[in-house]
């Protein structure tokens, strides 16, 4: 919902603005935007059109600078991410193995799901 307009300064003009922002972040970011514009224009050249449209086309290149950074910084992640994954399943599968007993084997002269057990000297059932 707009919220009453805000005078911003940028350039040395005066700006109402009306927004749904809230009044400090609207002057942060023209402070942002003013910045920029005295870093491209001269001392004591007046700010024309042209400088405002060259601030804010080098406000939106730094943007797209940035998200192309966090992109490839969330593709590394994610990378790193798997492969650690891949990694501990590795381990928990290596150690499954090692832990689970081997089948019994079928040993020559049983029948199918008969086993041999060996009751010891004398205790032959």
């Amino acid at each position: 919902m707009p919220k009453g307009p805000v005078e911003l300064r940028v350039g040395g003009q005066t700006y109402r603005v009306v927004a749904t922002a809230e009044e400090a972040d609207l002057h942060r970011l023209a402070d942002v935007v003013d910045a920029r514009l005295r870093q491209l224009t001269a001392p004591g050249r007046q700010v024309t059109p042209q400088s405002l449209l060259l601030a804010a086309l080098s406000l939106a290149h730094d943007l797209e600078d940035e998200r192309g950074r966090r992109l490839r910084s969330e593709q590394r992640a994610r990378e790193a991410l798997s492969s650690l994954v891949s990694r501990i399943d590795a381990v928990l599968e290596a150690d499954s193995a090692e832990s689970t007993p081997p089948p019994p084997s079928h040993e020559p002269g049983l029948d199918e799901g008969e086993v041999e057990f060996d009751f010891g000297p004398g205790l032959e059932p």
